[in-house]
């Protein structure tokens, strides 16, 4: 809270200190006559931006020359806020670990969410990217998955990502323990019980922590979306969107009981095979409503990049090749070999989810559902950083416009964390978490991919330093 009022005064006396013509000394960074694109005030022609201490202190019309330590031409340039990945995995693949950071910066990605994780391993995996000076998105974490008595990610045939709650007195303490240790939010994972969910909300509201998650199997999704900030993959929303919804309900409930006492994985899979394509093929659009109607404020992630893989596959993109030499060696030969096959024509993938998927998210959007834009990296083919602007590609193809993808990528989940007055737009008071395109995103969302820098935490770092951070 202390952390809080710190932050909002100092928004507030750099706000006064503009209004009456600035601080007294020349900003740190200053960017001219540049486009300024937010998803809040839309696109500013003609703008200077100037940036001191980490914090935007100044956006004013272009006029004349700014005072300030370096100044950047914007001129033709487009200056967006910093983007987030909004489902991240540090460490689910430790090939990956110690070159995320430089990967995201370098796709403009200043901020991630790490959606789970063995609690020590995510741990260490964040101490180097809070540390003092270090050149790294922020970093916010939820620790392990809060499931079941029955663990998905047990670390037997899965990683190690999920923790046990087979009943409520355990769930209260691993919340109290995980909330010790610092996480910024918690997520809720498929095999929990109804009693251990509300226990786990519960907990969650007593500590001021967000709640995410997927929308357990022993519960319908709208009896869960009230009660979460934010929800997965749109992972067993088909499973409610049916005219006999509690039907379905108990089918799952009847074989959650689990008497031959399979693994966490196997159960899950069991059901999503039972019951996924089928739900999608009883798609019911009065009931589908009313599951749109109860995710009203909740933030849906889709990982279309996931979802529809198959759909917009990423090994025929142009610039695929050159991405995959970024990537640490040893993922580098495993992908390519991959993509190799796959254009060569690889064992093709069912689209039927994935168009579900794109057309789920439409219907969404018609009724003012929030997203955030999510991309699961590093699994399925999803490079850090890279993979969020095909992300942002599909949510455009799913309907939104791309002002409203670009919103997916900033604001909301500033909101998320309740930090929407000092992330996500271009406003004095800001943190200075920005990207200067060369091309305008909301004439095309692949633009979003036109880097020429990146200033993270006040910093700027031109294209020659962001491939430095991957090379």
């Amino acid at each position: 809270m202390m952390k809080y009022f710190a932050r909002t005064s100092l928004a507030v006396c750099l706000a006064l200190a503009a209004a009456c013509g600035g601080t007294g000394s020349s900003a740190d960074l200053a960017i001219e006559n540049v486009t300024i694109i937010d998803a809040l005030n839309g696109a500013r022609e003609g703008q200077t931006v100037l940036v001191e201490d980490g914090m935007i202190t100044g956006v004013m019309a272009a006029g004349d020359a700014a005072d300030a330590a370096e100044i950047v031409d914007g001129s033709g340039r487009y200056l967006i806020p910093g983007l987030w990945d909004f489902h991240v995995h540090l460490t689910y693949d430790a090939r990956f670990t110690d070159a995320m950071a430089g990967l995201f910066l370098s796709h403009g990605i200043t901020s991630i969410r790490d959606t789970g994780g063995p609690l020590e391993p995510v741990l260490a995996a964040v101490a180097p990217l809070r540390a003092a000076g270090a050149i790294a998105p922020r970093v916010f974490y939820a620790g392990p998955l809060l499931d079941g008595e029955y663990v998905v990610y047990d670390g037997t045939d899965r990683p190690p990502l999920g923790i046990g709650n087979p009943d409520v007195e355990t769930a209260r303490a691993n919340v109290a323990r995980l909330a010790e240790a610092g996480v910024d939010f918690l997520k809720i994972y498929e095999m929990v019980t109804p009693e251990v969910f509300e226990a786990l909300v519960q907990e969650a509201n007593a500590r001021g922590l967000p709640m995410d998650g997927h929308v357990p199997l022993s519960m319908r999704a709208r009896d869960v979306g009230p009660h979460v900030q934010s929800l997965e993959h749109l992972r067993n929303l088909e499973m409610d969107c049916v005219a006999d919804g509690e039907g379905w309900l108990a089918e799952r409930r009847s074989r959650l009981e689990n008497p031959d006492g399979i693994s966490g994985g196997d159960l899950r899979s069991s059901l999503h095979s039972l019951q996924r394509l089928p739900a999608v093929e009883a798609y019911d659009e009065s009931s589908c409503a009313e599951v749109l109607s109860a995710m009203a404020n909740t933030i849906q992630v889709p990982t279309l990049r996931l979802n529809a893989l198959g759909v917009m596959p990423p090994f025929g993109r142009d610039d695929w090749d050159t991405l995959l030499e970024k990537l640490p060696a040893e993922v580098e030969a495993e992908w390519s070999a991959a993509t190799e096959s796959n254009r060569q024509g690889g064992p093709m993938r069912d689209l039927t989810y994935g168009e579900w998927s794109l057309f789920l998210v439409g219907l969404m959007h018609e009724a003012g559902v929030p997203f955030g834009a999510g991309t699961d990296t590093p699994i399925g083919f999803a490079a850090p950083g890279y993979s969020l602007h095909s992300e942002l590609e599909l949510l455009v193809r799913a309907g939104l416009s791309p002002l409203e993808a670009l919103e997916a990528a900033t604001i909301n989940p500033a909101e998320f964390f309740g930090l929407d007055a000092e992330m996500g737009t271009i406003e004095t008071g800001r943190v200075a978490d920005l990207v200067l395109l060369t091309a305008n995103p909301l004439d095309d969302i692949t633009n979003t991919r036109a880097i020429e820098a990146v200033v993270t935490k006040g910093q700027l770092l031109d294209r020659s330093a962001l491939n430095g951070l991957v090379n």
